[in-house]
């Protein structure tokens, strides 16, 4: 774990509440209470579980100060702001951290596929325009080109990128990460299900989908691994195992949302190319829940549509 990483444990990666087509910050608001109450260490807003892909310019900027309004500083607010351009990736940034964010999550540039020496490029020119810390954020799965391990090391030497949102899937990826880029780069997981593994390799945390719906339980398997208590980070592991799963049976945010909406927290509502979940997956997502004796509201997840 890098000793000077400023947010580690499980910090959220917050839905995006709608509600008649509009962001819905009253949700939002609720939502960031509940994690606050359940031990979150952070919160991210506008990251892809937020749907930012679909939120305007001004709407990301609104979302992300509500967040921060919100929090009252109980805990950090670590603010999307990535983009496949750099000019508004810079841009983003600097309206989080006029908004009072505490730190940004950048995805590595999409669709334009640059070379390793543009993303270095890249996230090297928004550090120089910001002085919030810096995590970036390496998914091939929706970027189409990877950060790799040497690229990641380079990044590494700027002052202010302190940390790797890792979601390759890949254990092997991580331990190469921690054995290039040593206490001058934090590593934490992106994907829910490998947060006890990573954090054993020596990752410092996760940023995570699931704690939207199982806050309590991700702060503590985050917790509990990170002071060594390994029993009890299995325990929870295992026990949460199969609704992590299940979150993920079709594309993340949408078994998020109906999760959320089936808990009573928002409408399970969300913006086109993406659409409400399917009644096979939905109906495996309820029984998962179920299990865990989370308390689902009834019919909420038909009628708060």
């Amino acid at each position: 774990m890098s000793t000077s990483f400023p947010f580690p444990g499980s910090l959220v990666a917050l839905i995006t509440p709608f509600s008649g087509g509009s962001v819905d910050h009253g949700a939002l608001e609720a939502l960031v209470e509940k994690q606050i109450a359940a031990g979150q260490k952070g919160l991210v807003p506008c990251g892809s579980t937020g749907e930012s892909a679909t939120l305007t310019h001004q709407e990301h900027t609104q979302v992300v100060a509500t967040v921060v309004r919100a929090a009252k500083g109980r805990v950090p607010v670590v603010a999307g702001t990535g983009s496949n351009a750099t000019a508004e990736a810079i841009r983003l940034t600097r309206e989080a951290e006029d908004a009072g964010a505490d730190g940004a999550l950048l995805i590595s540039p999409y669709y334009n596929k640059p070379t390793q020496d543009g993303i270095v490029e890249h996230y090297t020119a928004v550090a120089e325009a910001t002085s919030l810390p810096l995590i970036v954020y390496n998914i091939p799965g929706r970027t189409a080109s990877t950060m790799e391990v040497p690229t990641l090391a380079r990044l590494a030497q700027v002052d202010n990128i302190v940390a790797v949102k890792e979601s390759t899937g890949s254990i092997d990826r991580v331990m190469d990460t921690i054995a290039a880029c040593g206490s001058r780069m934090a590593v934490l997981s992106g994907d829910d299900s490998l947060t006890l593994p990573m954090i054993a390799m020596g990752a410092s945390g996760v940023i995570s989908a699931a704690a939207n719906v199982i806050p309590a339980e991700m702060a503590g398997l985050t917790d509990a691994a990170l002071a060594g208590r390994w029993d009890e980070a299995r325990r929870i592991h295992y026990r949460v195992l199969p609704l992590l799963r299940a979150l993920f049976l079709e594309s993340n945010p949408i078994p998020m949302k109906a999760a959320v909406a089936m808990l009573g927290g928002c409408r399970d509502e969300l913006r086109l190319p993406l659409r409400r979940m399917a009644p096979e997956p939905r109906a495996q997502l309820r029984a998962a829940m179920k299990a865990l004796g989370l308390p689902i509201e009834p019919a909420t997840d038909e009628a708060r549509v």
